[in-house]
């Protein structure tokens, strides 16, 4: 499955517009940009937003059931929950509470 060489730039824009108190999946995103076979590519990207001159907002890119599979990413194992509670998501046992009524779905929301 070749990805484009813009594909984590494409993941940095999609990630940038998940609205505050919102989450995401890296497969929604992967499926978004069209090639939904790529979350671990997106978890990828993630990983390496940290990096980016521009914010992105990783700590909203969570797994496909809501669990904070990149925390051990962040600065401190802590700091993607704390920066989720502090957009007002609770989190418990590093799971997203309400992941269905707080998902975000870039195909729904963005149009392409």
């Amino acid at each position: 499955m070749p990805l484009n060489k813009d594909f984590f730039k494409d993941v940095y824009d999609v990630a940038r517009l998940i609205p505050r108190g919102r989450v995401t999946s890296y497969g929604a995103i992967a499926k978004y940009l069209g090639i939904g076979r790529a979350s671990r590519m997106v978890g990828w990207a993630m990983n390496s937003a940290g990096s980016q001159k521009k914010h992105v907002p990783a700590h909203r890119v969570v797994n496909r059931n809501g669990m904070l599979s990149g925390k051990h990413h962040f600065s401190t194992p802590y700091m993607m929950q704390e920066l989720l509670e502090k957009e007002g998501i609770k989190v418990k046992k590093d799971k997203v509470v309400d992941f269905e009524k707080l998902f975000w779905d870039p195909a729904k929301e963005l149009k392409l």
